[in-house]
């Protein structure tokens, strides 16, 4: 397949993002006009529907389709596994053991306290600092021990998430609402951690474009070319945890994001990964704001947990990448 030119790919999924926001910023129980959107815009103190509701939930839509997009090309890089996925790394069964803490004792996120969002991305870090404790040997950090490592912990933490499921009762439909993807309890003050960290994640790992290029060929190869693999490995590692457990604190697991879009921006611009991951960071946050808006209209009335969506989307894909893996 024909590779495309970085900045025309660039440009439109720029165009891409923004029409996609634009769209989801007109839609919805009260359909807007561009006049009047434009006009609520100009006015926050005075827009309720735009700035209070849809901008915060929108925002964090594409900031998180970004962070697990970024996360998966970097983790399918670093390994040279295509079908890695960012949630392999036990991240979103440590953040759903947060949230199913947070919901037995009470906590929940309320405007300029996100605390439940808070917890879930303390007990995400302490998911991941387990798993990086597993796949260490001494100094170096095994690829492939931390992939299976973050399984093995992902197991167990989803046999923690079951039994706080049995013990929540009352509770289990709220539990279960927040782990299967859900972003209209997003607000501006979950988005002071997951911003940043996403924007400076996807500089960070665009960066380390080469390094990731030098580590598709094997680690032999990538110190060859003078790159420190472990120190390499330890960082890109970290970065791709983090950039995953605030996405998940902030919306729950949201699945195939960070393994289908890291795969349609490669179709477009082939294998670097420095023009890569800024592509896939647009790519990942126009689909999720089009998800999000799908699983509010696809049932009128019905409110479809996101993951429902990327998954019936998402799970073909994955098919038809394995059987083509497969066939190789």
């Amino acid at each position: 397949m024909r590779r495309l030119p970085f900045w025309p790919v660039l440009l439109g999924a720029v165009l891409l993002c923004l029409g996609s926001i634009l769209f989801a910023a007109l839609i919805g129980e009260r359909t807007l006009s561009v006049s009047a959107a434009w006009q609520e815009l100009l006015r926050p103190s005075q827009s309720p529907i735009v700035w209070g509701v849809r901008l915060p939930r929108i925002i964090a839509a594409a900031f998180v389709g970004a962070a697990l997009a970024v996360s998966g090309v970097g983790l399918q890089g670093l390994t040279g596994n295509s079908l890695a996925d960012p949630y392999l790394v036990g991240v979103a069964s440590g953040a759903s053991v947060g949230v199913g803490l947070g919901v037995l004792l009470g906590i929940a996120d309320t405007p300029g306290q996100p605390l439940l969002s808070l917890l879930a991305l303390t007990c995400a870090l302490l998911a991941t600092l387990l798993v990086f404790a597993l796949a260490r040997s001494g100094r170096q950090l095994s690829l492939s021990g931390f992939l299976l490592a973050g399984i093995v912990v992902g197991a167990f933490l989803a046999a923690v998430v079951n039994l706080l499921l049995t013990l929540a009762r009352q509770d289990q439909s709220r539990i279960l609402q927040k782990l299967m993807g859900y972003l209209d309890d997003a607000g501006w003050q979950q988005l002071v951690v997951l911003a940043p960290v996403t924007l400076i994640g996807v500089v960070v790992l665009s960066l380390c474009g080469k390094g990731l290029d030098a580590m598709a060929f094997g680690e032999a190869t990538a110190r060859s070319v003078g790159v420190d693999v472990e120190r390499f490995k330890l960082g890109v590692l970290a970065l791709i945890a983090l950039l995953t457990a605030c996405a998940v604190a902030v919306s729950g697991v949201i699945g195939f994001v960070g393994l289908v879009v890291p795969h349609l921006a490669r179709a477009l611009l082939g294998p670097p990964h420095k023009p890569l991951i800024p592509v896939a960071a647009l790519l990942g946050a126009a689909l999720l704001v089009l998800a999000d808006q799908l699983s509010r209209s696809a049932l009128p009335g019905t409110l479809l947990p996101i993951g429902v969506i990327t998954a019936i989307l998402g799970a073909p894909f994955f098919a038809f990448l394995l059987r083509r893996q497969l066939a190789d």
